[in-house]
């Protein structure tokens, strides 16, 4: 028996070790390895935040989403050895034909003096429920927003966040007692989607009273006068901080010599494969240079998103399978992607475009609506529930939300 070996329990490493199993025979072992036996939803963290879920609706155990056939192993990589083609966990070794790594990012809010010891955040399930008690009994005052550093996973989560707070606000009538100001280190709004782009979420921001503060790099955060240092910049003050931490590839990756000077696994923009044959790289542990750029001068990266998660573990997934078979595989990724941008009241706006285009990304959005909302609630449900009665009929919806969703694009 060969084992095909992967690392990750997040979105793209359930879909690879799915997919997989439904196209190879058992002569091939899949084995998922993850630390982490429930899987927590992360799109849906905000509305936790707001009280519109409860954090147990959007966990499941990590078996719940695996189709039969899997071998899922509860444990932490202790260490990667390419050379010798095995994985460390628990004093044991497992060798693999073919590994793919999908450890995605951890936060390091430590990496910033006064950050680790205070601050609240959206990008964590336990931040976020602790968070939504912190709106519950907030009377007034300044909620700080701040992107500590660049790069973070889900780049419009900040800016949903800041929306989701501001209509919060509205609905108990202090949004005159509460400013909501959003600290971030770059020029604009998803600076990978370009300027029209990034007007439109900028304008939506300001339309809603929320203060946008582009250029602030964090330096520092002194809980105790709850002042905010930033470089080149006045202090600020607050009464609630908000931080999106630090993110950097797990320690287990940064040590296994996979990572070059950005600290994350560089990869094939096609392929998904590393320097290593056989070994593949998928998700927010990726780093792809994009062949195009709005600044000729300074290249940009694929953003750390879970619809390309998503999609390259589909490209490697057949990759390996056209491998096994001996067949000629024509999967390359091709970084079309997509996202839901919730704006409140219920509303969401909808981004879309080919991240591979040149001269630079081609990204679209379409007006605010109630459909992207809906369309981002169904795709939780159809994710969460995948062994269900009712995952037939989500399914199914799903199916004929993706045609409309097409049918949109094209108008």
């Amino acid at each position: 028996m060969k084992n095909i070996v992967i690392l990750g329990g997040g979105i793209s490493g359930i879909v690879t070790a799915n997919k997989l199993r439904r196209k190879l025979s058992t002569d091939w072992k899949i084995i998922l390895i993850e630390r982490n036996p429930v899987h927590s939803f992360a799109p849906s963290f905000l509305w936790v935040m707001t009280g519109n879920r409860e954090e147990s609706r959007i966990r499941t155990d990590l078996k719940n989403l695996l189709v039969s056939g899997i071998e899922l192993i509860i444990a932490e990589v202790k260490a990667i050895n390419v050379s010798l083609k095995h994985i460390e966990i628990n004093n044991k070794k497992i060798y693999y034909d073919y590994l793919i790594i999908a450890l995605g990012s951890e936060l390091a809010p430590e990496v910033i003096p006064g950050v680790d010891s205070y601050a609240s955040t959206f990008y964590t399930l336990e931040g976020v429920v602790k968070l939504r008690e912190k709106l519950k009994s907030f009377q007034e005052g300044n909620v700080a927003i701040v992107v500590c550093s660049l790069p973070y996973k889900c780049p419009g989560a900040p800016h949903e966040g800041a929306l989701l707070i501001s209509h919060y606000f509205e609905k108990k009538n202090m949004q005159d007692r509460v400013s909501i100001n959003l600290y971030t280190p770059e020029t604009q709004p998803m600076p990978v989607a370009g300027p029209e782009l990034g007007k439109a979420i900028e304008n939506r921001i300001n339309s809603k009273g929320i203060n946008f503060h582009p250029l602030y790099k964090l330096i520092s955060v002194d809980s105790e006068k709850k002042q905010l240092k930033f470089e080149n910049q006045e202090t600020i003050s607050y009464d609630l901080l908000i931080v999106i931490p630090p993110h950097r590839s797990p320690s287990v990756v940064r040590e296994s010599g996979l990572t070059d000077e950005s600290g994350w696994i560089p990869a094939d923009m096609h392929t998904l494969e590393t320097k290593h044959k056989n070994v593949f790289a998928i998700g927010d542990v990726t780093s792809i240079i994009l062949p195009g750029s709005w600044n000729p001068n300074k290249p940009i990266n694929l953003p750390k998103a879970g619809v390309f998660a998503h999609a390259q573990a589909i490209t490697v997934s057949e990759i390996i399978t056209s491998r096994i078979l001996g067949r000629e595989s024509k999967e390359s990724f091709c970084a079309n992607g997509f996202c839901m941008i919730e704006a409140g009241e219920d509303l969401a706006g909808f981004a879309y475009g080919n991240f591979y285009a040149t001269p630079h990304p081609n990204l679209k959005m379409k007006h605010l609506g109630k459909l992207w909302h809906y369309g981002k609630i169904l795709f939780e449900k159809w994710w969460l529930l995948p062994n269900s009665p009712t995952h037939f009929f989500y399914s199914t919806i799903l199916q004929l939300g993706m045609k409309l969703l097409r049918i949109q694009i094209k108008l």
